[in-house]
C-alpha cells in the first residue's frame, strides 16, 4: 500500500512540475500562431503576431524590423515549409515572456530547398491583451 501511495505522490509531482500556468498556455497559443503564420506566409497573421517594435535577429547576424520580417515571409523570399520545435521553455515575468527552443525546419527560400537547425530565443510582450513577438535571436545549433 505504501508503494502505491508513494507512486501516486511521485506521479502527481511529475505532472504538476510540468504543468503550464495560464499565462504560459497563452504564450504557447501565440507561439503556435507564429509558427502557423510563418509556414502559411499569410501577411495579416504575420502582422498580427509581430510587435511594431520587433527586432528579429537571424543566425547570420542580419537584424530586421517588423516590416522586413513580414515582407520576407509573405513574399516567399524566406519560406518555411515545415517547422519542428523541441526542448522549448517558457518563462513569464509580468507582461514579458522568455521562450527558448530548438528549431529544425525545411525551407524553400526563393525556390531553393534547404534545412535549418537553430537555437532560438524569443521575447513576447503582452500588448493590448495579446502576446506579440517583441524580439527574436537565432544561432546555429
Amino acid at each position: 500500500m505504501k508503494k502505491i501511495v508513494l507512486l501516486l505522490v511521485l506521479s502527481f509531482s511529475i505532472i504538476t512540475t510540468h504543468a503550464q500556468t495560464k499565462k504560459e498556455i497563452a504564450v504557447q497559443v501565440a507561439l503556435n500562431k507564429l509558427s502557423a503564420a510563418m509556414i502559411s506566409g499569410e501577411r495579416a497573421a504575420l502582422e498580427e503576431i509581430a510587435s511594431t517594435h520587433l527586432s528579429y535577429g537571424h543566425s547570420g547576424g542580419h537584424v530586421e524590423g517588423k516590416n522586413e520580417f513580414v515582407e520576407k515571409i509573405a513574399s516567399g523570399k524566406s519560406d518555411f515549409v515545415t517547422m519542428d520545435i523541441s526542448e522549448q521553455t517558457i518563462e513569464v515575468v509580468g507582461k514579458t515572456a522568455i521562450v527558448r527552443h530548438l528549431l529544425n525546419a525545411t525551407t524553400n527560400d526563393n525556390g531553393k530547398p534547404g534545412l535549418v537547425k537553430l537555437k532560438v530565443l524569443l521575447i513576447f510582450q503582452k500588448e493590448g491583451g495579446a502576446w506579440r513577438m517583441l524580439a527574436r535571436q537565432a544561432v546555429k545549433a
